[in-house]
């Protein structure tokens, strides 16, 4: 099976996909990753021995060679299956088509930045002149199945809609003898940490975040100097939110160490979860986020809703909206009976309709229904 994608990176995509190929029997599929561009030390999480990783080093905008190193690369293969993932990858089932590969299924995890639900016109004409060559669509989440049935013409039959599934050993609730990573000092008696996990770009708004926990100050002067804000990851963005940090005065209450390879740690440290993008598919980290125990606060975008369910599990709020998050975060610091309360009922949710298992079985039912197996 080859498993077609931009880049191998830190993301969530790239998380599903390694936790898929993880999981999945090693008996029924050998695995292949090809990487548009390159892959990066994350493919150091494939537990497995038999993947094999290729980068097609694609150039900055159109690159018609990439396609023929693509097929080169199919036919020597020769997968029986090819699954491509994201709209940037959606033309390379022409080549896998050309190749000889027959079962193709393409998947779609998240929105583009430039992109935002998809009504841009010429990603939707590509996305129906490539519709023929699809075998099955993989959405994860209704707002993308709905877009990919409405928009898009994709026939019901042809359509599954798989959650991502979460490792609800490895993120769980804390110990009594955890140590949070924090540097010394950031977190004492008392103190409250509002926290995220992201890529820090556009689409995930990091900035909104910053601006929400800025807001604070004013809206409650009592409470704010005993508030944290943690936001792990890196990203084209992370310098501007350090400096408005800075320039607001409240560097100090904050930390923002970039990428980290102790996340289930670092969830663990945090009180409460905050998603702030303009799009989404279907989030790992708010899973990751439950499956830890922590209520999450999240923009209304995408599979957020599929997700976090109000007054339960945590709140939606409007996407690009920094006062709406404010007002939302307001909630918590004071009331450690709701934030308890959530938090409880996340990580309930998170073991018993996001399993591993279930996602596992979800991705092999159509792959072997593309193959003609029962």
């Amino acid at each position: 099976m080859a498993h077609i994608i931009h880049r191998l990176d830190i993301g969530g995509m790239e998380n599903g996909l390694v936790n898929l190929i993880n999981h999945m029997p090693a008996d029924r599929f050998r695995h292949a990753i090809i990487c548009m561009t390159d892959y990066t030390d994350f493919r150091l999480r494939i537990r497995r021995d038999d993947v094999s990783l290729h980068a097609l080093h694609k150039r900055e905008g159109k690159d018609p060679q990439v396609h023929v190193r693509l097929w080169r690369l199919l036919r020597a293969l020769h997968p029986d299956i090819v699954h491509t993932r994201n709209f940037g990858t959606l033309e390379a089932q022409v080549t896998a088509a050309l190749s000889g590969v027959r079962a193709r299924v393409h998947g779609e995890h998240g929105w583009d930045v430039g992109d935002l639900d998809g009504t841009r016109d010429r990603n939707r004409r590509l996305r129906r002149l490539m519709r023929p060559l699809v075998r099955h669509y993989i959405a994860l989440s209704q707002h993308q199945k709905g877009y990919l049935r409405d928009a898009i013409g994709v026939p019901a039959a042809r359509l599954s809609h798989i959650f991502n599934g979460v490792d609800t050993g490895r993120f769980a609730p804390t110990s009594e003898a955890f140590v949070p990573p924090f540097p010394e000092g950031f977190r004492g008696p008392g103190t409250f940490v509002i926290g995220s996990v992201m890529r820090m770009q556009a689409v995930k708004a990091p900035l909104d975040l910053a601006r929400a926990f800025v807001a604070l100050r004013d809206r409650m002067p009592t409470e704010f100097p005993r508030l944290r804000l943690a936001m792990i990851g890196d990203g084209p963005l992370r310098g501007e939110v350090r400096q408005l940090l800075e320039q607001s005065g409240v560097a100090g209450q904050a930390w923002i160490p970039g990428a980290r390879e102790d996340i289930p740690d670092c969830l663990r440290a945090l009180d409460l979860f905050v998603l702030p993008s303009l799009a989404e598919g279907i989030c790992n980290t708010i899973l990751e986020a439950m499956a830890t125990g922590l209520p999450v606060v999240a923009t209304d975008v995408g599979g957020n809703p599929d997700l976090v369910q109000p007054g339960v599990t945590g709140v939606l709020v409007p996407a690009g909206d920094p006062d709406a998050i404010a007002a939302a975060l307001m909630a918590y610091p004071g009331d450690p009976a709701r934030t308890a309360r959530q938090g409880v009922a996340a990580r309930a949710r998170a073991e018993a309709e996001f399993s591993m298992d279930a996602m596992v079985a979800g991705y092999m039912g159509v792959y072997d229904r593309v193959l003609g197996r029962r």
